[in-house]
């Protein structure tokens, strides 16, 4: 069971993650999304975007140039995979083995996914939380 204190850290870290990420798409296009939550379990982390398109990605869109703006994205992903990368190193003391992103035009949500080369601890969290699940075969 976890405790109250370890749910509290627990979102401290998310809300950290997530308010970091947002700087970073800010700064590179110039507006941060309407709403973004980040999640972490064991050594993933993920965040989840909504409402990021800009006018002119909202104008490209509608007039028939999706595509581009997918492709636009995954640019804007490779300026920012740096800094994204140094926040969550920064934040969880880990050090990230993977981060990858994928975009979604309709709904409007960008979803990126940081593997860490170890698990996040929490020194308030119960130590048979972080235990992975199993599955057992019948």
């Amino acid at each position: 069971m976890t405790t109250p204190a370890a749910r509290a850290a627990d979102g401290r870290l998310s809300q950290e993650i997530a308010n970091a990420v947002v700087r970073g798409h800010k700064r590179v296009l110039g507006r941060g999304p309407m709403r973004a939550q980040a999640f972490f379990r064991h050594n993933y982390i993920a965040v989840v975007l909504e409402d990021r398109l800009t006018q002119p990605e909202q104008s490209l869109v509608a007039g028939g140039e999706r595509d581009a703006v997918l492709a636009m994205r995954q640019r804007y992903q490779h300026v920012l995979h740096d800094e994204l990368v140094g926040a969550i190193e920064a934040l969880t003391s880990r050090k990230v083995e993977a981060f990858l992103t994928g975009c979604h035009i309709a709904p409007d949500l960008i979803f990126e996914l940081f593997v860490l080369d170890r698990p996040v601890s929490d020194p308030y969290a119960d130590p048979d939380a972080d235990a992975p699940a199993t599955a057992i075969s019948p």
